[in-house]
């Protein structure tokens, strides 16, 4: 039979892209998404989805009581570190109640694997090194301190409850499915990439460009960047590997990219320039962010589409082809 799976937030960027590739090997998929950053086309047929807020305690409850469920899957959250320093309370309220909330759930009901979209905010490492799982964790935001809160909290959910956890720590998730199905659709955008692709195709004024000054190659900030679906199979793999106990992984290339190497990058795909201008640093940046995989790696995680102008390609076409994201 196949597996059933849970995944909040699967109507956004990183979910939908985990979604699909769950369709793709036949599980059977329920998306728990309140659409309020999500899109409802972003849900491939096949999927079910619960049109619900995590904060609905009584909706959530009747999903996961809805079972058995094989995991949950947990990417729904505000995700927007400048946001983040703007509103820290609410950061801090709607990511950690609602993950905690969300946590208390699986437990009761039974749910055995949780996997949860982190990040690497949760790092405030010095210089240009690969930052490995072991690194100290000094959250610069309130964004990345709710996801620390979160990890901490499968932390006991695991020792005491036995729910055993896996913590995908991303760097910065980009491009979209080479087949075509889906891509990358903020609203308000606030991504580098499609930010710099629409401002190369006149889709948008010149881009912003905060900082610089950092003590980095070129003095903006450097980013390791990660092909969507290659974090899409690194869910899988981690999913599997929990057989073997709780997991901590950073995911990403292993290579970091200042920002004006990535639009150098959109450039060279694209044929086009692209418009920007410099401005001063934003609240919340680290310098430099780049990740050592070795674990996703020694556990058979093979990353696919590592180069940077790949990235860029798959970005590129589904943008040029959905002028309006999902709106299309």
């Amino acid at each position: 039979m196949p597996r059933r799976f849970l995944v909040t937030g699967g109507a956004g960027y990183v979910g939908s892209h985990l979604v699909a590739a769950l369709l793709d090997r036949n599980d059977d998929v329920t998306v728990y998404d309140n659409l309020s950053t999500g899109h409802r086309t972003a849900v491939l047929h096949g999927a079910r989805l619960i049109e619900a807020d995590l904060g609905d305690a009584s909706a959530l409850d009747a999903a996961l009581a809805d079972g058995p469920w094989d995991a949950v899957f947990h990417f729904a959250s505000l995700s927007q570190v400048g946001e983040s320093m703007r509103a820290p309370l609410r950061y801090l309220m709607e990511n950690v109640g609602n993950g905690m909330r969300l946590i208390d759930a699986c437990v009761r009901h039974g749910v055995p694997r949780f996997v949860l979209s982190s990040t690497a905010a949760l790092f405030n490492v010095a210089g240009d090194a690969a930052i490995p799982e072991d690194a100290p964790v000094d959250p610069q935001s309130a964004y990345g301190d709710s996801k620390w809160m979160i990890e901490r909290t499968l932390r006991w959910a695991s020792a005491v409850h036995g729910l055993r956890s896996a913590c995908l720590r991303y760097f910065n998730a980009a491009g979209a499915d080479p087949a075509g199905r889906l891509g990358e659709d903020h609203r308000p955008e606030s991504h580098l990439m499609p930010l710099a692709i629409d401002a190369a195709l006149g889709r948008r004024p010149a881009l912003t460009v905060f900082g610089s000054d950092y003590p980095t190659r070129d003095g903006t900030c450097v980013r390791d960047y990660i092909h969507v679906t290659d974090l899409a199979s690194a869910h899988l793999l981690a999913l599997d590997a929990l057989v073997g106990g709780d997991i901590r992984w950073n995911l990403g290339n292993g290579a970091g990219y200042s920002v004006l190497e990535v639009l150098q990058a959109i450039e060279r795909v694209a044929g086009r320039a692209v418009p920007h201008t410099l401005a001063d640093r934003r609240a919340g940046d680290a310098a430099s962010l780049v990740a050592s995989a070795e674990p996703a790696l020694r556990a058979g995680w093979e990353p696919r589409h590592a180069g940077l102008d790949d990235i860029v390609r798959t970005a590129l076409t589904w943008r040029a082809a959905h002028p309006n994201g999902y709106g299309n």
